[in-house]
């Protein structure tokens, strides 16, 4: 495993870390022991940097995380998140008074009295402009509630504002071979600026494991069912903003991609992971033979010249004018 320095501050987190939204809810049914064996064999194979948020599964994966890395908590850093519990539009939701009651709730489920990184979740441009968010995650930062912070961002747009006008250590952003623009600006100007890069939703939502057919279905509390067409939340959290049938069409194009890597998952992880900007990779799991999948991804082959560019091409002839929403 290798470590890489979160930007500007003195955080050094694995390459291949964890999100664990699928272990908190909005991915179907549950099983929290496989949950807690999954996080226990990451950790064993050095992973030490894991992504949550408060409202996943209303803190249910913040919960599990206090339960796995009981006594490792030195060796062991967290990201989680907050806002989303609250009207994302009211400035209010952002006061001193609220955010200070968002990291306490996350500080109290994580069984933790600091959190190594704080990020904003995806909160609209308006927000980030009025500034104000930012001033109380200083006064938390000087109070030793949390180490640093970072925002989520859902566009290019809200990424290079936060660069050129705000201290957060960190971004985190939607990047995988179907999403390749941050690669245009944001990418390197973060790397010039010395902030950090979390890469989610690096599969796609499944659609870059290659496993899925056009007629595959989702239960009724799997967010690839109920906000297929963004209904629920920003369109770009599920299947990267394609639609679903375009996007096994597509992924269908990429399947080359696993020859000599084993799977198409090793495969997209890899793409991402060969890019120097990103700080680490953040996949999702729900048991323990997807962090093992997952982590193979460290060891197969790269990616020759000419692959990258076809990959480039493929992105900008046949799948970006296929993305929905702004990004």
């Amino acid at each position: 495993m290798k470590y890489n320095q979160l930007g500007n501050t003195d955080l050094k987190i694995s390459e291949l870390s964890f999100g664990t939204w699928a272990i908190g809810g909005a991915w179907g049914k549950l099983n929290d022991d496989n949950a807690l064996r999954a996080l226990d064999r990451a950790m064993d194979k050095g992973v030490n940097f894991f992504d949550t948020a408060d409202v996943y599964g209303d803190g249910h994966s913040e919960e599990l995380l206090a339960k796995a890395t009981k006594g490792r908590e030195d060796s062991i850093q967290i990201a989680t998140k907050f806002c989303r519990a609250g009207d994302i539009h009211d400035p209010k939701n952002y006061s001193m008074e609220r955010v200070a009651e968002y990291c306490e709730d996350s500080l109290r489920r994580l069984n933790r009295d600091q959190i190594d990184l704080y990020q904003i979740h995806c909160p609209p441009m308006e927000i980030l402009k009025d500034g104000s968010v930012f001033e109380a995650l200083e006064k938390l930062k000087k109070q030793g509630k949390i180490r640093y912070y970072g925002v989520s961002v859902e566009t290019v747009e809200e990424g290079l504002y936060c660069l050129e006008h705000t201290n957060a250590s960190s971004l985190q952003v939607i990047f995988n071979i179907f999403r390749q623009k941050p690669l245009e600006e944001l990418l390197p100007k973060a790397n010039d600026n010395g902030i950090g890069i979390l890469a989610r939703v690096p599969l796609a939502s499944g659609l870059l494991t290659g496993k899925f057919s056009e007629d595959a279905t989702f239960e009724e509390d799997d967010h690839r069912n109920f906000n297929r067409d963004g209904q629920a939340f920003n369109v770009g959290e599920t299947f990267a903003g394609l639609e679903f049938n375009k996007g096994v069409e597509l992924s269908q194009k990429l399947d080359w991609i696993e020859d000599g890597r084993g799977t198409m998952t090793r495969a997209a992880l890899k793409w991402i992971l060969e890019h120097k900007e990103i700080s680490s990779v953040i996949p999702g799991f729900k048991n323990m033979n997807q962090v093992e999948d997952n982590l193979q991804a460290l060891d197969v082959k790269g990616y020759s010249p000419e692959e990258l560019e076809w990959l480039a091409s493929f992105y900008r002839q046949e799948v970006h004018g296929h993305i929905r929403g702004v990004y």
